[in-house]
C-alpha cells in the first residue's frame, strides 16, 4: 500500500474517534455542570480544554472560559483543528482522497455526516441543544466504525484504520479519565464522597460504558474499580489494555505482510507490557494523573514511530 493512502486511512480513523471524544467531553462537562457543588481545581468547562490540550488556543481567541464559547469552540470552530466540525471535515476529505480504498458504505457514512454537519452549521445556535449535538456525533462515529468493521477487507487498509482508531481511543480514554480525577475533584477529602462517585458515574455514562462496568463489577462505583476497568481490563472496549493490544495486533499484521518489523512494533509491545505489569495499587501509588500523563506521552512516541515507519513516504 502507498504510504499516502495508508496515511489518509489512518487519519480518517483518528479524526472520527477524536470527534467522538470531543462530543463525549462536552457530555461530561454538561452533566457535571448540573451539580450545584461541582467546583473543582478548575471549572468543569475549563477542564475540558485542559484535557483536550486546547486551553492555550482557546484563551488566545476567546479569553475567559465561558461555557457557551467553549461549546462553540469545541464543536463548530474551524480555527480549532480538533473541533467536531474540523475533525468531520478532515475525515471526509481524507476519505474523498482515497475513495477507491473504501467501500460504498464507509464513504456514505463519512459523507452523510459531513452533509448533515453543514446543515447544523446553518441552523440558529439557539435551536441546537448540546445533548442533541453530542448524540448526533456519537451516532455518526458509530456508523462509520460499523461500516468499516462490516464491509472492508481485512487488508492493509483495514489495519491502518484500526491503528488510527486504537491509538486515538487510548489517548482519549486517558484524557477523559484525567479530566475527572486530576481536574474536577476539589480536594483529596472528597475522594469516595457522593460527589466523587457521581462524577465517575457521569464519566462512565459519557463513555457509553456505564452498563458494561456494572456487568463487570457490580456494587459501588469507586476510583479503584474505574481504574481497573478503563486501564487494565482487556474486556473493556475503551480500556488502555484493549487499545494497546489492538495496536500490537494490527501493527503485527502489517509487519507480517511486509516481512519485517520496525520501531513501531517494538514501541507498541512496550506500551502493552507496561499496562499488563501494572496494578491498581501501583497506579495510585504513582499517581493516576502521572500514570495517565506517562501513557499519553508513550502513545505520542508510538504515533511518531508509526509515522516514520509507514506514513512518511519512506519505509524504515
Amino acid at each position: 500500500m502507498l504510504s499516502r493512502t495508508a496515511d489518509n486511512l489512518y487519519w480518517i480513523a483518528r479524526y472520527m474517534e477524536r470527534a467522538d471524544t470531543i462530543a463525549r467531553l462536552l457530555e461530561v462537562g454538561s452533566r457535571i455542570s448540573l451539580l450545584p457543588s461541582a467546583h473543582g481545581y478548575r471549572s468543569e468547562w475549563d477542564s475540558l480544554l485542559q484535557a483536550a490540550g486546547l486551553a492555550t488556543l482557546f484563551a488566545r481567541k476567546y479569553g475567559d472560559p465561558v461555557q457557551r464559547n467553549i461549546e462553540s469552540f469545541l464543536f463548530f470552530d474551524r480555527d480549532n483543528p480538533s473541533s467536531v466540525a474540523s475533525c468531520l471535515t478532515a475525515a471526509r476529505e481524507n476519505g474523498r482522497i482515497v475513495r477507491t480504498a473504501l467501500t460504498t458504505q464507509v464513504w456514505d457514512a463519512l459523507n452523510t455526516a459531513f452533509q448533515e454537519l453543514k446543515q447544523l452549521e446553518r441552523a440558529e445556535r439557539s435551536t441546537l441543544e448540546l445533548s442533541r449535538l453530542t448524540d448526533w456525533v456519537m451516532r455518526h462515529a458509530a456508523m462509520v466504525r460499523g461500516a468499516i468493521d462490516a464491509t472492508l477487507l481485512r487488508d492493509d487498509g483495514f489495519n491502518f484504520l484500526n491503528i488510527g482508531y486504537y491509538l486515538e481511543r487510548g489517548d482519549n480514554t486517558a484524557r477523559l479519565m484525567d479530566v475527572k480525577y486530576y481536574v474536577l475533584l476539589p480536594r483529596v477529602e472528597f475522594v469516595g464522597s457522593g460527589l466523587d462517585n457521581y462524577q465517575w458515574t457521569t464519566l462512565l455514562r459519557a463513555m457509553g460504558a456505564h452498563r458494561a462496568f456494572h456487568w463487570a463489577y457490580g456494587g459501588e462505583v469507586t476510583a479503584a474499580k474505574i481504574a481497573d476497568f478503563l486501564i487494565l481490563n482487556p474486556q473493556s472496549p475503551r480500556s488502555l489494555a484493549t487499545c494497546a493490544a489492538g495496536l500490537v495486533n494490527h501493527l503485527g499484521r502489517v509487519a507480517k505482510a511486509y516481512g519485517r518489523e520496525t520501531l513501531a512494533q517494538e514501541k507498541a509491545r512496550e506500551l502493552l507490557a507496561g499496562i499488563e505489569r501494572a496494578t491498581t495499587d501501583a497506579i495510585f501509588d504513582e499517581g493516576l494523573h502521572e500514570f495517565l500523563s506517562r501513557y499519553i506521552g508513550e502513545a505520542a512516541d508510538l504515533a511518531n514511530a508509526i509515522h516514520e515507519a509507514y506514513l512518511s513516504g519512506e519505509m524504515r
